[in-house]
């Protein structure tokens, strides 16, 4: 097993909890209320991998899986099952969802996926965790809340990241789900929310779900559970925000110092 420091890694520095009208205080305090009042409730977090708990493709980039992705569809003949918008998206997800579309179930989509749970696999030593989100795990798990990963990634990358952190005891099996072949399964299909949810004996109304995406968002509101948007950018904020997130947090320190009997 392999253990990587707890340090943070940043992108740029911390900053406060954002919301469009940073410059009016009633704003920012009726999010922190709200983002206050998420964490007090959550008995129960699905937490979505690659964003919220890492950066799985810091070292090895998602747009070169991609490409290569594409690559490969291409060296089996297959290319034409791909339009320009699959070719050019820096998503590996994208293409492969092309090829499920127009041949569901087959050998074909079987091979595609397990090539790139071997490169999520791949990208796992040189991820970057997402700051402060490994002592927020652990404080929030020392609390009794309970964990589960609900992600598009494989869970089979996402299981090795953990263990890499020294974190697989906060997410025991079988509470990491990811993506199978049957890809119509994905985020924001709620099926991987749902089973954790079973899994852990949760109710909805007890649950929370992080993520970063608006198919996390989607898979959250089908599956009944609360959600709280993390953006790393301002970009991924607005999208969230444009998606209908009413929370969103620009650094897991704000959830980390929302934890109660935090000062």
């Amino acid at each position: 097993m392999v253990r990587r420091p707890l340090g943070n890694h940043h992108d740029g520095p911390d900053t406060l909890l954002v919301t469009p009208e940073t410059t009016h205080t009633e704003p920012v305090t009726a999010e922190t209320a709200r983002l206050a009042s998420l964490v007090a409730s959550a008995r129960y977090v699905l937490w979505d991998l690659d964003g919220p708990i890492c950066r799985l493709f810091a070292s090895y980039r998602a747009p070169r899986i991609a490409g290569e992705l594409v690559a490969k569809i291409d060296q089996l003949g297959m290319g034409g099952l791909l339009a320009e918008q699959e070719r050019s998206s820096e998503d590996p997800h994208d293409a492969l969802r092309a090829v499920h579309e127009q041949r569901p179930g087959s050998d074909l989509v079987l091979e595609l996926e397990e090539w790139l749970t071997r490169r999520e696999l791949d990208a796992v030593p040189g991820a970057f965790p997402t700051p402060h989100t490994d002592p927020l795990i652990r404080t929030w798990w020392s609390y009794g809340v309970r964990f589960a990963i609900t992600t598009n990634n494989s869970a089979k990358a996402a299981a090795a990241y953990v263990e890499s952190r020294g974190l697989s005891d906060c997410f025991p099996s079988p509470y990491v789900y990811g993506r199978t072949p049957n890809l119509d399964l994905m985020k924001p299909n709620p099926h991987c929310l749902v089973e954790a949810i079973k899994a852990m004996g949760a109710v909805p109304s007890g649950t929370l779900m992080i993520g970063d995406a608006a198919t996390d968002l989607d898979a959250a509101r089908q599956a009944g559970v609360a959600f709280l948007g993390y953006a790393r950018n301002e970009h991924k904020e607005r999208f969230l925000r444009d998606a209908g997130a009413e929370t969103v947090v620009r650094s897991m320190k704000q959830v980390l110092d929302a934890l109660p009997g935090r000062p």
